[in-house]
């Protein structure tokens, strides 16, 4: 038996007053559920009567009042303090309701034929939220992605300069990323939204010679895809299908979060946070802070949401046919990484809508490099020329290894070096070192990513 708390009582976990959103929180709320539960008992008396097991005249007055206005949660409740059995709670409840046809609630039907196909339904809704959610912040990435198609910046590899790119690759890969986790999640709903009706133990036994198709009539009229072969339960690699998919996500928000916030380190700078100037506070004691306070939210977030991974693994294997010990995780995990993810994407699609972003201080920060981002692409330039690709590899590494020694220009110490003299004017040198003239296809590969995420 759940022990049951109103709002006012008692405030404990943070889903209930800090995260997440309305839209996601009613596809798991106790009310919303029930009304789940209904809706399949109306659907299994209705499929009864369509086969001919109770006549149509009963599966109607069932449907009529499977509802939460006629069914209260609070009678419910109530029940399930006797019995404590949610599910025979429900039935009991809908039964009192239904007159001469409640000898005919839930017949042929075990528990976890209404949990399960209960979930399913659930599981599409939010499915369905995400999805919409992952578009929008896709969308705002891309427009990241075509506005700074040719912001210049250095690349970092191991926290330290690498050579060009553009900002605008940048987004085209996390936009690229975000489509395949709609692939992902397009190609796994089938999988996912699943539902069962076939009894104690899978056999349909008590559903009678018309179980299976009783089973697809529920199915279809739902919505949903059938378990064609169960035992008790819905498979739960389903369920770990579903939690993998958010925890991938989840990972990939946290890697834009990590990102924007590496860059608008005070001594990099290159993008920002929205900051509300008239009344945010970055700090109670600092008052010249403006942190980046959502993106490492969405971190935080992340690391929960990746946390239940591990009971939703535990929860696959059962002992036989099922046990119970599923159930209480299943009403933690699914519906709190479900409520988080949801408020994370729509947390990082308004940072990237609002993303400051400041090409003057990436050129200025690829200055600071003293041209030594650019020693692959000379390096590149002596090969065209005809030298080996390791001799002008070496050559670079010498020529560069003495500018960062001397703290010159890399321009400066070619200028000195008669091998490359030799080779190579000084305007020859000059658009050699020119950071724009090195993002390779990068333009080409926003273009693209646009053509194809749009």
């Amino acid at each position: 038996m759940r022990f049951r708390v109103t709002v006012s009582d008692m405030q404990v976990c943070p889903l209930d007053f800090r995260y997440g959103r309305e839209v996601m929180k009613q596809v798991f709320d106790e009310e919303k559920r029930l009304q789940y539960m209904l809706d399949v008992e109306a659907a299994l008396a209705r499929a009864h009567a369509k086969v001919g097991n109770i006549s149509a005249e009963n599966a109607k007055m069932i449907s009529e009042k499977a509802n939460t206005k006629t069914v209260k949660i609070e009678r419910v409740w109530e029940i399930e303090k006797s019995t404590n059995h949610d599910i025979m709670a429900m039935v009991k409840a809908l039964t009192e309701q239904s007159g001469t046809a409640g000898d005919f609630v839930h017949l042929g039907a075990t528990s976890n034929d209404i949990v399960d196909t209960v979930m399913a339904i659930a599981l599409k809704n939010a499915l369905q939220i995400i999805e919409d959610d992952m578009i929008v912040l896709q969308n705002s990435i891309a427009e990241l992605a075509e506005k700074h198609r040719d912001s210049v910046m250095v690349g970092r590899t191991h926290g330290q300069f690498a050579v060009p790119l553009t900002f605008g690759m940048k987004m085209a890969v996390y936009a690229r990323e975000m489509q395949r986790h709609l692939d992902r999640l397009r190609e796994a709903r089938p999988r996912i939204c699943v539902g069962k009706m076939s009894g104690a133990v899978g056999t349909g036994a008590a559903l009678g010679p018309h179980a299976l198709e009783i089973q697809k009539i529920v199915m279809e009229e739902l919505g949903l895809g059938t378990e064609e072969a169960s035992l008790q339960l819905v498979g739960r690699d389903r369920y770990v299908e579903y939690m993998s998919l958010l925890a991938n996500i989840s990972c990939s928000l946290e890697k834009f979060a990590v990102e924007i916030r590496n860059l608008q380190r005070s001594e990099i700078g290159e993008v920002a946070e929205a900051f509300d100037r008239e009344k945010q506070v970055g700090s109670s004691t600092m008052a010249h802070k403006q942190n980046p306070i959502t993106c490492e939210n969405v971190c935080s977030l992340a690391k929960v949401v990746r946390g239940f991974m591990i009971p939703t693994y535990e929860n696959v294997p059962l002992w036989h046919e099922r046990d119970l010990t599923n159930s209480a995780a299943e009403r933690f995990t699914i519906p709190h990484a479900s409520i988080l993810t949801d408020d994370m994407i729509v947390k990082m699609s308004k940072v990237f809508s609002n993303l400051a972003v400041f090409p003057d201080k990436m050129l200025a920060n690829i200055e600071t490099s003293r041209g030594l981002i650019m020693a692959e692409a000379v390096m590149m330039a002596l090969v065209r020329k005809g030298m080996g690709r390791q001799d002008a590899h070496e050559v670079m590494r010498r020529i560069s290894l003495k500018a960062a020694d001397t703290g010159t220009h890399l321009r400066d110490q070619m200028l000195s070096d008669e091998t490359i003299t030799k080779l190579f004017k000084p305007k020859e040198i000059d658009a050699l070192l020119d950071p724009k003239n090195y993002t390779g296809k990068a333009g080409e590969i926003v273009d693209r990513t646009l053509k194809d995420v749009r």
